[in-house]
Order: C-alpha cells, then structure tokens, then sequence
C-alpha cells in the first residue's frame, strides 16, 4: 500500500479513504460540515453523530462499518493503477460512545490501530471486545500495532472505572445538602453519568448540545436541561473552574468532582496551606487493577482538588499495566505510540521491548529511552509543585510505516502511507485551575 491510500483520523492530506476512529475534537481537527475529499469510514453510533457535530454535513459520504465484521474495501496504486483489496475489522475500543480500533490486513501484513482505547479486564463488554480481537486476529500475530499510549508510564494505575464511579457516588452521597458539579467532555463519561442518576435515583443536567447527543444515543429519561429537577450537573470542562466554585458556594453549597486520568496537581489563590493542595497521583500506586473489586473498593483513589473540588482516576484511557497487557495479547512485530506529549510520553518500545519482535536497532536508541523515563520520573509533580493547569493541543504527524514485516523485508519492500493524528499535552503555568479545552480531557 502506497502513501495518500488511507488516512486515519487525519484531514489535511489527500488520501482514497479515510477512517475515522471516535469523533472527540481532537481526532475531528481539520474535519468539517464541507468535507468533499473523499468517502469517510466509521462505527454505526459515530455516523448517527455526524449530523449533531457538523450539521449540512454531506451523509452520502459516510460509510458505516459495523462492529465486529469483516469489510473488504477496493483500492487503487496511485503508481501502478492496479487495483487491491484491503480487508478491515473494527474492534469496540471501549473509549467513548462509538470509539472502535481498526484491524486491517493486505499485502502489507497485518496491522492494528487502537485509536483511543481502555483494556479493562473486568466488564462484560470489555470481554465481549477481547474476544471479538481475538476472533479477527485468529491466531495471527499482529505486525504493526499503533498504540494508545497515553499513559504508558508505571505512574499512571488506574481502578476500574465502575470502582471509581461507586467512589463518585459515595461523594455525592455524602454531600445531600450540596449541588454537585461534575466536569465532563461532550462525548464520554455517559456510563459514569447513568451509574450516578442510577444509584441516587435522579436526573442529571447537561447543556442543550449535550442533552442532543444524549437523544442521538438513546438516552431520553436520565438526562434534563431544567435545572429544578436534579442538584447534580454535568458541566463542560472549559466551564469547570476554581472561580467558578467559589462563586456557586457563595451561593449555595456546592461541590465539583473532575473525573480524569491526569494527575491534576494546583494550589488555589492565596492559599499557602499544604493541605490544599493534593495531587490524585498520590494514591495512583495503591490503586490496584487486577479486577479484584472488593479489594478495590477498599482502596481510595480520592483527592481533594481544592477545597470544594474532588477529582478521581476515572479514565476512559488505559492505565499502564492494562497496555502492557495488551500488548502481550497482541504480540506485534512493530510498535509506535500515537501519542506525544511533553508531560507523560514514553515511546512504548521501551517499555515493551520484550513484548514484541522488534529489533532493537542498537545500545544507544534503548539508553535514550531509559534517559528520558528517568527525566519524566524526576519532572513528576508532587504536592509541593507550583500551581498548574493542564491543556491539551492537537497536532498532527504523518507516519509512512514500513509495510513489510521482519519475514518478508528479504523479499520485498515498500511503505504504509498512514497519515495519523497526535496529541500534545502541554503544561501551562497559570493561576487558578480552568480546563482550557474540551473533548480532550480524560
């Protein structure tokens, strides 16, 4: 396969066909309501998305690729004009509403692109993608693996998310006389929110643009935008602040909880106090996931933001160990993160170097890495840190990927031409602890 064949996630560049793995903004830059470019391919809840998020958006483009099926999609060599057949399986990613990984095979080998993914091992439908993965692959290993890497570094161990949502209603529980202000993007987190409304038998307010979305999932009776009908409300980040929680318990009591994998770490206005500021990552260690939720359930994942602002390690990315093992499950030939960012990155081939095929090229490439993870172990924030706030920037790369694995290179060689997207994490520093942008934050 040649270069401008398939791009992934990416619309600056020209390509026959492109996949779109989830419709969070930072996968969706560049797309817009005038795509003309070519035909789209996503998973069925992605395309019923399509009309809320780019409205007068041209439908006949979008190719609906159901969940777990084998698709088989006609190409043409842009050198040669001789036609091919690429055969491509989506995987649920369990990341967001609509979130799937791409399985593609021909003659180029077998490779996989997870998007944004979390690999818990405990949920039903957790196992239900495992085996759906394992039925695609069909005993094959993987030769090229684009992986999720978000937060490949030993520091980062999540719970389950279904453990940290019991955490959340035990907050919320304990607080009946407070409102409650929950930060959340405008797609995700819609299972923690149905736990929330589930176990305290209440509504949930969202904005209108939310309360849309909820409709086009499926969601009609949990979700309101009256604001007499429930204390609890579901906020976008970019709205989520310390001021802003001051201002509302001026008010009327009120609590914040921020549901994200990143170790926020801030200190508020004026307050030199140690005891005010706490980082999540503290408690990331002691956080097991090996499903045992009896023992998790005992453990405490919870710190105190702010005074009024509890946040949790409720990550719809995966944590470290649940990468490492699925990368022993897929065992891929190569492997390159998606993601690059200055405040958590490790090329996973550090990491996984025994997990997978690769060669390493030489000594020096494997003491680089091992330089840089302990740069990032030292650079980790505690509770001393100065006050930070963490925003995330999209940008893109285009990665040409040798196409030939380590058993057929004597025979043959060429390049993958798969344009994907990148994230960079970028600490800014900043008083107080506003979330810049949306539909990043996890």
């Amino acid at each position: 396969m040649e270069k401008g064949m398939i791009s992934l996630d990416q619309w600056s560049e020209t390509s026959q066909v492109y996949f779109l793995s989830h419709f969070h903004a930072d996968h969706t830059k560049g797309l817009s309501s005038k795509w003309n470019k070519g035909l789209i391919y996503c998973s069925p809840i992605t395309a019923k998305l399509f009309p809320v998020k780019f409205p007068g958006f041209r439908v006949s483009l979008i190719r609906v690729l159901e969940v777990g099926s084998l698709h088989s999609i006609p190409l043409v060599s842009p050198s040669t004009g001789s036609r091919t057949i690429i055969q491509v399986t989506t995987i649920d990613a369990h990341h967001c509403p609509g979130a799937v990984m791409y399985l593609f095979r021909g003659e180029f080998g077998c490779l996989l692109f997870t998007g944004d993914f979390r690999w818990e091992s405990n949920s039903e439908r957790a196992l239900m993608g495992k085996s759906m993965l394992l039925n695609a692959l069909g005993g094959e290993k993987v030769d090229f693996l684009h992986l999720d890497n978000t937060y490949c570094n030993p520091s980062y161990c999540f719970p389950p998310r279904e453990v940290v949502a019991r955490q959340i209603v035990k907050i919320i529980a304990s607080h009946p006389q407070h409102d409650v202000i929950i930060a959340i993007n405008t797609l995700g987190k819609e299972d923690l929110l149905l736990h929330i409304a589930s176990a305290l038998n209440t509504k949930i307010w969202v904005w209108p643009e939310r309360l849309q979305i909820m409709h086009v999932l499926g969601f009609f009776d949990v979700f309101t935008t009256n604001t007499s009908l429930t204390r609890i409300r579901a906020v976008p980040f970019y709205s989520f602040s310390i001021d802003t929680l001051e201002g509302l318990n001026s008010m009327h009591p009120t609590i914040g909880i921020m549901p994200s994998g990143l170790p926020w770490v801030v200190r508020p206005h004026d307050d030199p106090s140690p005891s005010s500021s706490l980082s999540v990552s503290d408690d990331l260690s002691n956080c097991n996931t090996n499903g045992n939720h009896q023992h998790n359930e005992e453990l405490s994942c919870v710190r105190k933001f702010h005074k009024c602002i509890y946040t949790l390690p409720y990550s719809d990315h995966s944590c470290f160990n649940e990468i490492q093992e699925f990368v022993k499950l897929v065992q891929p030939l190569n492997i390159k993160g998606i993601v690059s960012s200055s405040s958590c990155y490790i090329d996973p081939r550090y990491y996984f170097r025994d997990l997978h095929g690769q060669v390493e090229r030489n000594e020096p490439t494997r003491n680089k890495f091992q330089q840089h993870s302990e740069k990032l172990q030292q650079e980790t924030p505690d509770t001393s840190a100065e006050k930070f706030v963490t925003k995330f920037s999209k940008g893109r790369h285009t990665i040409h990927t040798q196409i030939k694995t380590e058993r057929s290179l004597r025979r043959k060689s060429g390049y993958l031409g798969l344009i994907m997207s990148r994230v960079s994490i970028l600490r800014r520093r900043k008083r107080g602890a506003k979330i810049l942008e949306i539909d990043i934050v996890d």
